[in-house]
């Protein structure tokens, strides 16, 4: 569905500006913006949910040290109780 709407240009401060009529709102807070000949193209930028995120990281490739080496398996440790 491709719906036009008139918009004015207007200055806020030293930039050019225009208002996003209602119709037009994007579910985002940020946005990218690119000029494509004499077309201005902007696409909302989704956020990342954790595991998408999680998944981009690369590997790391270092040895983490055995921090309970010195220490009794669980099986071993008895209930004192208290806190």
């Amino acid at each position: 569905m491709h719906t036009e709407r008139h918009v004015r240009f207007f200055r806020n401060g030293r930039n050019q500006a225009v208002r996003i009529p209602r119709e037009f709102e994007m579910d985002a807070q940020e946005a990218i913006m690119r000029r494509e000949d004499d077309r201005l193209i902007i696409e909302p930028v989704k956020r990342k949910g954790l595991l998408a995120t999680l998944a981009s990281l690369s590997a790391l490739d270092e040895d983490f040290p055995d921090t309970d080496r010195d220490l009794l398996p669980l099986d071993d440790i008895e209930y004192c109780g208290g806190l």
